[in-house]
């Protein structure tokens, strides 16, 4: 999530997957249960009445323990139990559960890893824990709104393990921001993908639940203005946001009949900067760099690359210098919100193809974020 904030972020933590649970009675605790799962548990979990239900229980909004919430606690994929062709949107919330399972197990990781006076301790308020907590919850009902939202012809992934390689309250609320403003932005493209006016009214709907989240952060964390000017970020390519999640996937750990996530991926070369979070203001000259040794861009001589930057619904290009790797920040930019930028062959990346590295991923408020430092400082 999230090349540019999460650089910060360093040693590898292991997130240790959850008891498999049995049923409970609709907003009740979770009950964990040893041993391998049920055989007919895609029957069971492809029954929407099974567990609580998201806006129904309170289960989503009040579960304070720290095992792992319902259906976090389910470690296998749910395999289709009917024939047939897959749902018109099955493919998207594939996509998106996959995504959200690595955003649920951050805050799950938050949960197990942090408590109330180790963000009093670091200055922080004495709510913070209790937030991180319910946002927790809320990201488990989403994962399983979204699970609800795949139609019986195809398989709901499981959540894999992941590292995040944060140890200290202030990466890990920096790293909060970027999770839930990144959120938003994928959302908004992926709800140009639906096909269904449903899913894309269900999208609209978790966005806006991200939106709250990423308001309190900025507020009781970062004590700075919550509202981001008359739009937020739209990103027309959703999947480059989601492919940029895979960072934090320990190879190998995916239950075996997960689909691939995310599909399409281009695999694009990772972007973040050189230099002091400055040089992410708009107008400022920024160096920007391609992370991964063994994913660099391929420069073809004699063509011409941009950098392309979104922000709000405006879409603008700078010249980029594949020499020296540097380009501007827009001055035409408000210092707002999120930037999102991509590497392009053709002015104005007009589509997925001409995308050749990115996205990166720039906080504006505060813009300190970007390295992954304390925002108050």
């Amino acid at each position: 999530m999230l090349q540019a904030s999460l650089n910060a972020l360093s040693a590898a933590l292991l997130l240790h997957l959850a008891p498999v649970a049995r049923a409970l009675p609709q907003g009740g605790p979770v009950v964990s249960a040893s041993g391998p799962q049920s055989t007919d548990s895609s029957k069971i979990l492809n029954d929407p009445a099974f567990g609580p239900i998201p806006a129904e229980s309170p289960y989503y909004s009040s579960y304070n323990g720290t095992d792992p919430p319902f259906p976090g606690n389910y470690t296998q994929p749910v395999f289709a139990t009917a024939s047939g062709p897959p749902g018109p949107d099955d493919l998207l919330f594939q996509n998106l559960l996959g995504a959200e399972w690595a955003i649920y197990a951050f805050y799950q990781y938050g949960v197990e890893t942090f408590n109330e006076s180790a963000f009093t301790a670091a200055g922080y308020p004495p709510q913070t824990y209790q937030r991180i907590v319910e946002i927790r919850d809320n990201e488990a009902g989403h994962a399983r709104i979204f699970g609800e939202a795949i139609s019986s012809t195809s398989t709901k992934p499981a959540l894999c393990k992941y590292q995040f390689g944060i140890s200290s309250p202030t990466a890990y609320l920096a790293a909060h921001t970027t999770v839930e403003i990144s959120s938003m932005a994928f959302l908004t493209g992926l709800i140009q993908e639906a096909q269904l006016n449903s899913s894309k009214a269900a999208l609209v709907a978790i966005a806006e639940v991200e939106s709250r989240h990423t308001a309190w952060g900025l507020i009781d964390i970062w004590q700075t203005s919550p509202f981001s000017g008359p739009v937020d970020t739209a990103f027309p390519y959703a999947n480059q946001i989601l492919d940029t999640t895979k960072i934090f996937i320990v190879p190998g750990s995916c239950p075996k009949g997960n689909p691939d996530y995310p599909v399409p991926s281009q695999n694009l070369p990772a972007l973040s900067f050189h230099g002091n979070y400055t040089s992410l203001l708009p107008g400022a000259k920024v160096e920007l760099a391609f992370a991964d040794p063994d994913n660099q861009p391929k420069f073809e001589p004699g063509t011409d690359y941009y950098a392309v930057f979104f922000h709000g619904l405006l879409n603008i290009t700078e010249p980029f210098d594949t020499k020296t790797n540097v380009t501007m920040i827009p001055k035409e930019f408000e210092q707002k919100g999120l930037f999102l930028g991509v590497i392009s062959d053709t002015p104005g990346a007009p589509t997925l193809e001409t995308v050749k590295a990115g996205p990166l991923i720039v906080v504006e408020q505060p813009v300190q974020i970007n390295q992954g430092v304390d925002a108050k400082a």
